[in-house]
């Protein structure tokens, strides 16, 4: 249990610092900004508390805002991809998510870009719809959305693909 405990701390602490240090800076033809902070949600144990995973995120998501000056929109994005997160599993794993037997080190790629892809898409419409808050500019909004998540979803796949196989 502590050392579950460590290592989620740890991972954590990493994405915030390279979230905020390295990939808040990159902002790519003033639209494209990938969101690797999400992965510690993404990959939080499927058994444990709900409960928790909310809060855990809420505070995930306003250290971000704390960073950022961003008014809690991150917090916001960050709470409803974690209460959606169960409703998202049981879509792209099925029956392995109803026996709670989801190890992400073990499914298909399939199912595990799916899952990736619906939380980063959840997560992303809900951030830039806080961000630019008029509905007037909602082609803004699924621009935004569109090549931030298709860049966050290639950096969290090529990120735990780095990191599953190092821990194998």
């Amino acid at each position: 249990m502590n050392s579950i405990f460590s290592i989620h701390t740890i991972r954590f602490i990493a994405l915030v610092f390279v979230q905020v240090l390295i990939l808040n800076h990159i902002n790519f033809l003033g639209y494209i900004n990938p969101y690797i902070y999400i992965l510690f949600i993404a990959l939080f144990p499927v058994k444990n508390n709900r409960v928790i995973l909310i809060l855990l995120a809420f505070l995930l998501g306003i250290t971000i805002d704390m960073f950022l000056d961003t008014g809690g929109i991150h917090a916001g994005a960050s709470v409803f991809i974690a209460y959606v997160r169960p409703l998202v599993l049981k879509t792209s794993f099925g029956m392995i998510y109803e026996h709670q037997t989801i190890k992400f080190n073990t499914v298909d790629f399939g199912s595990k870009l799916t899952y990736f892809t619906l939380l980063t898409v959840l997560h992303h419409i809900v951030l830039f719809s806080l961000e630019i808050f008029s509905i007037s500019k909602i082609l803004l909004i699924f621009q935004k959305t569109l090549f931030s998540s298709i860049f966050t979803i290639l950096l969290s796949v090529v990120v735990t693909i780095i990191f599953s196989r190092t821990s194998k």
